[in-house]
């Protein structure tokens, strides 16, 4: 029997699904073909009054959020938005030996309920997030920093596509093996013999899910999502700067399960006090079975060394590189590049940084421009990009906290400044601190600028690193992801021959590469159904968003065999 809801209109009640069968079908068949396919519109007009979730955002401010969850010893809160404004919200912090027990007793009825059933419910939590777009996009802008249409996009229907997305995933590999066979084996002139056999997906346990700061639900959803269709409960600790968006989607998911007659502790939030460490002392608890985290590589290597009782998922720091070989679209290029260097301050970890480039030139369809000539028109393209304020913070956003802005302002030291960093005045918030990206010449021949452009360096800050050759590019390519590992790579070149050794390298590096983009696809933007963001295969990341290796070792196939016949 299928769950019931009452039908968000309030004229029928449907089953779940029955109401979300259609969805699912999809989304198996995108991750299938790997075509364009999404059911949640991302232009705002697609969801009415946009005062209507600006003043739900509103109503939150300086209030109480309030969960009703079990073991709450406490409120904690104190998030500034990279705006200027006090959030004012206060959270309920966890008491977790009364929080987790309550939380592993309510998974034996949702592992019960088996996968349509849990899919169908994630679902629809799915659909009542998406219902509330709008309201999701002020937290995310106002806890991230990203700019409104950002905010919207890339927090609200791009995040819910790399939910259903993983519970598409979740839903496949749980159904690979059927829940019932007949065993027959022949023995000649002897009876067969004949067992009855089932067959359960049963979840690991408690899962954690540790919010990043940047990106609190594109990167939160698919872990999230993931865990609760294939069972596990699901324990949400947010980055302390980036709680509401995540707090938003636990009160929704608790409402939809409680509904659904499923116990709503199966989600809960894990709000921390300042400075505490919550993340550290939950996830070596024994009650955690899997762990999603995004964030620094220091953080990331320790949960993989130390949450030995868990399944570690991880997403770390990368340095992302693009090499600039060749191009029959020079123009194209460098609009191509600036906008992605441009895009949310370089607040994203697929943001290029370093641009290598032949010392020598590269030749183009408006003639042989040698390495001083690239950089430069490179430089004077984020400027004219960004030379308008209110396009500039259209597309900047906010700086997300104060080490991004202390990094911007180190860069210039490590080499000669190409292009340098601006302020840019935000009317409607004066206290955001808005900057335009800086890029910096270095050699790659230089052992003393090599400790630069080898380490991450996040935010608006960019090296156009000088090579030999397009063969010393792909060499220092391969080192660099080899060592310090990429969420991205792109490269520009006409030559066949170049093109393969650049193939080559990521394939033996384990790098997601993006070719010759000129257009409107940008080298930092990944499509839900059809792009694997990360690769799993290098040490910016342990996993891919998404593949079947995110979902299919958050729950194990049990079998229960016996004679054919008897009663189960």
């Amino acid at each position: 029997m299928a769950a019931e809801l009452t039908d968000p209109t309030g004229l029928t009640a449907l089953p779940l699904i029955e109401r979300h069968r259609e969805t699912l079908d999809k989304g198996l068949a995108a991750i299938r073909t790997r075509e364009y396919w999404s059911p949640y519109p991302e232009h705002p007009k697609a969801y009415g009054d946009g005062e209507t979730g600006k003043a739900a955002f509103d109503a939150l401010l300086h209030s109480r959020f309030d969960l009703d969850q079990p073991g709450t010893d406490g409120w904690t809160g104190g998030e500034v938005s990279p705006y200027g404004i006090e959030l004012g919200v206060e959270y309920p912090h966890p008491d977790a030996d009364v929080l987790l027990p309550a939380m592993r007793a309510a998974l034996p009825a949702w592992r019960d309920a088996g996968p349509e059933t849990r899919a169908a419910v994630s679902l629809e939590i799915l659909s009542r997030i998406n219902a509330r777009t709008n309201e999701f996009a002020h937290a995310v802008m106002h806890t991230s920093g990203q700019a409104f249409m950002m905010a919207f996009q890339a927090g609200g229907p791009h995040a819910q596509d790399r939910g259903l997305e993983a519970i598409a995933y979740a839903y496949a590999e749980q159904t690979r093996t059927p829940e019932r066979a007949e065993w027959v084996k022949p023995q000649g002139k002897r009876d067969p013999l004949s067992l009855r056999k089932d067959f359960k997906a049963v979840p690991r346990g408690i899962a954690l899910v540790i919010g990043c700061n940047t990106f609190p639900t594109w990167n939160g959803y698919p872990g999230f999502f993931a865990s609760l269709a294939t069972g596990n409960p699901v324990l949400v600790k947010p980055h302390p700067r980036a709680v509401l968006p995540l707090a938003l989607t636990v009160k929704v998911a608790r409402e939809v399960l409680a509904e659904a007659d499923f116990d709503p502790n199966l989600v809960a939030l894990a709000a921390e006090q300042p400075g505490e460490g919550l993340a550290k002392t939950l996830a070596v608890r024994p009650e955690i079975r899997v762990i999603d985290y995004t964030g620094s590589t220091a953080f990331g290597d320790w949960l993989e060394a130390n949450a030995r009782q868990a399944q570690v998922f991880t997403e770390k720091a990368g340095v992302n590189t693009v090499i600039i070989d060749s191009t029959d679209d020079y123009s194209g290029l460098l609009s191509n590049l600036a906008f992605s260097l441009s895009l949310y301050s370089g607040q994203m970890c697929t943001t290029p940084q370093n641009l290598l480039i032949p010392r020598d030139g590269i030749d183009t369809d408006a003639g042989h421009k040698m390495y001083d000539e690239v950089v430069a028109d490179l430089a004077a393209a984020v400027g004219g990009l960004l030379g308008d304020d209110a396009r500039a913070n259209a597309l900047l956003g906010a700086l997300v906290n104060p080490d991004v802005k202390s990094r911007l302002e180190a860069a210039p030291s490590v080499g000669e400044v190409a292009l340098a960093s601006r302020a840019v005045p935000n009317p409607e918030f004066p206290d955001a601190v808005v900057r335009t990206p800086v890029i910096v010449k270095l050699d790659g021949a230089k052992p003393d600028d090599e400790a630069a452009y080898m380490t991450e360096c996040f935010g608006p800050v960019s090296f156009a690193v000088a090579v030999d050759s397009p063969e010393a590019a792909v060499e220092l390519l391969r080192r660099t992801v080899r060592e310090k590992g990429a969420m991205t790579v792109g490269a520009y070149t006409t030559s066949p021959e170049v093109e393969r050794l650049i193939e080559e390298a990521c394939w033996d590096e384990s790098a997601q590469l993006s070719l010759n983009l000129t257009g409107g696809v940008y080298v930092n933007q990944t499509a839900a159904f059809s792009d694997f963001h990360g690769s799993g295969g290098n040490p910016a990341a342990n996993a891919a968003l998404c593949d079947g290796a995110f979902v299919a070792n958050r729950f194990r196939v049990i079998e229960v065999r016996r004679p054919s016949g008897t009663a189960s």
